[in-house]
């Protein structure tokens, strides 16, 4: 199912939640709501429930306008944040349970929950109470229970908040996979980049219930809008330097060095925001586009990083074992022509 809203908005007395959202969720896609805490993104995701009525704007199941329909009428399916599993009942029971409510027979609704068990791998634990399972456990039979009603739509607000960092990063691949194979249009709300990065076909990105960016995961990455989307996309989050445009150089804040760049951008004198990604930067002696002491280096795994001085501020790059740096060490670096943007310092929206 394909879903569609238009002005979609959502205020609360004089506050507004979500502002105006036009949103297209393709069939079959997972979408990722993200942003940070306050964003509106639950309040998205439960405006597309009918939990929550709608302010202003329409929503569109197909060309169906369902705005004003009740949530039990829209064929939805729902994963919450706590599960919200009942606790006197097997976990067969709790998956089975949205076909009692429809008074389906009892031996077929047994055997759909037994289907859905299988689907989310969960069959060898079905006479178990939910305060039997783990976390993990628990999630699956949730998201059991959310499609045995063959859902038009999945709706999945902070799945994974509950689970410890490596369930998480299982949890969210088995997702990804119970996805595919049913093909049931989804939306995930999470805060985690690394989450919806990681299984989103596509992602809706919001600050303060606005929508800054919708892409592909990559995309946000490599083409951001405007600085919100690059800062908050990525790890180690991109470099920014205050500054001004001259010609075809950045001139760091203060007047302190020059980075040249790879061809003129805005105006001359102009005040900018330089976004340098970690990756962005190469060590070259011969072309080099900066000359700047080493603060500190670190190790994390199989990566190393550099903490270089520009001026005042300070840059965080990739580097190679070969190098050996060591704090106050002087590198001479030069930029890739990827992974660099300059925005407008005031409005914050992208120069290139």
């Amino acid at each position: 199912m394909r879903v569609r809203t238009e002005n979609l908005t959502k205020k609360f007395g004089d506050s507004v939640a979500v502002n105006s959202f036009d949103l297209t969720l393709e069939e079959g896609e997972l979408t990722a709501l993200l942003g940070p805490s306050g964003c509106g993104k639950s309040t998205t995701l439960n405006m597309l429930s009918g939990i929550l009525s709608v302010s202003e704007g329409k929503i569109y199941f197909d060309d169906d306008d369902v705005t004003d329909m009740p949530a039990q009428k829209r064929g939805i399916g729902l994963v919450f944040q706590n599960y919200a599993l009942y606790p006197h009942m097997s976990a067969l029971d709790n998956i089975a349970f949205p076909l009692e409510i429809q008074k389906v027979p009892k031996k077929e609704r047994y055997e759909r929950a037994r289907e859905m068990a299988r689907l989310v791998k969960i069959e060898e634990y079905l006479d178990r109470k939910p305060k039997e399972l783990s976390g993990g456990q628990q999630q699956r039979v949730a998201i059991a229970r959310a499609l045995i009603k063959n859902p038009r739509l999945l709706l999945l607000d902070e799945p994974l908040s509950n689970l410890d960092a490596r369930l998480r990063l299982s949890m969210r691949e088995e997702i990804r996979r119970i996805q595919q194979e049913t093909k049931v249009t989804t939306v995930f709300v999470t805060h985690d980049q690394e989450e919806a990065m990681s299984i989103s076909d596509k992602i809706v990105l919001m600050k303060s219930g606005d929508l800054m960016q919708e892409a592909k995961p990559q995309e946000l990455y490599d083409d951001p809008n405007n600085l919100f989307v690059a800062t908050f996309i990525g790890n180690p989050p991109i470099n920014t330097l205050e500054g001004y445009l001259d010609g075809e150089y950045f001139v760091v804040k203060d007047g302190e060095g020059k980075i040249r760049l790879d061809k003129e951008y805005g105006r001359k004198g102009q005040e900018v925001v330089l976004g340098i990604r970690a990756e962005a930067v190469v060590f070259d002696e011969n072309d080099y586009d900066i000359e700047a002491p080493v603060r500190n280096t670190y190790t994390m795994g199989k990566e190393e990083l550099a903490y270089i001085d520009i001026g005042k501020q300070t840059i965080c790059v990739y580097l190679s074992s070969d190098y050996k740096l060591k704090a106050g060490d002087s590198v001479k670096l030069r930029l890739r022509d990827k992974g660099v943007f300059v925005f407008d310092k005031q409005s914050e929206e992208r120069i290139r």
